[in-house]
């Protein structure tokens, strides 16, 4: 795997790509890229970071797995490629976002990138998978490395807001520096899990009340 990746972010995680389990996480990337179908295509895979580079996250929202359909993951977190019909989780999020900031969601295509160029870094724990095959990616290292990018930004950076939606993403959130920073959980915004605290948690004007208070410009939603 030849790792492209935006110059900032290459400033703050160039030693991980030397490290043992990175070296045999690209290996088996690329031999996965070569023999199979497996998303996003690898020219999406840091786009996260391409879209929001280190120097410009303000909000960071955890997801898990890219999606595992024909053209649905595009390198953000629960974003889809445009065009392509909104995942359940999405239309929750819209719908939060209308309930709690008033009104409709301003970028309704689905592919969030108007999110990530303000600042909202879209991490999958997970940045590939197999098509068809949920998980099919997990424990072969990509963890590692986006668990150092938490832990990066954490260090790193001042007053960032953590969206942290399931116990998945609280669990990978125990990195982070809560006297420095705002982090926000609730429940995920999946359709079995939204109706049990995801629905009224706020957190799109929770985030943007903490970063004028802070000095930063609110997220457009």
């Amino acid at each position: 795997m030849d790792v492209k990746i935006e110059s900032s972010w290459k400033n703050v995680l160039e030693s991980e790509f030397d490290r043992e389990y990175f070296l045999t996480l690209s290996k088996f990337v690329k031999n996965e890229y070569s023999s199979k179908t497996i998303y996003p295509p690898p020219g999406f895979i840091f786009h996260a970071f391409w879209l929001t580079p280190f120097d410009k996250v303000k909000v960071v929202i955890l997801g898990q797995d890219p999606y595992h359909g024909p053209k649905q993951a595009n390198g953000l977190c629960f974003a889809v490629n445009k065009g392509i019909t909104l995942p359940p989780s999405v239309q929750n999020i819209y719908k939060e976002i209308e309930s709690d900031l008033g009104y409709r969601a301003k970028y309704p295509q689905g592919d969030l990138e108007e999110w990530a160029k303000q600042g909202v870094l879209l991490l999958n724990a997970t940045l590939t998978v197999e098509a068809n095959k949920a998980g099919s990616h997990q424990n072969k290292g990509w963890e590692n490395f986006t668990d150092f990018v938490i832990k990066i930004l954490s260090e790193q950076k001042d007053h960032l807001v953590f969206i942290l939606w399931g116990n998945y993403a609280k669990k990978k959130g125990v990195v982070i520096d809560r006297k420095k920073h705002l982090v926000i959980e609730s429940p995920h915004p999946s359709p079995f899990a939204a109706r049990t605290g995801f629905f009224g948690s706020k957190p799109f004007s929770r985030c943007n009340e903490y970063l004028i208070a802070k000095g930063k410009e609110p997220i457009d939603w």
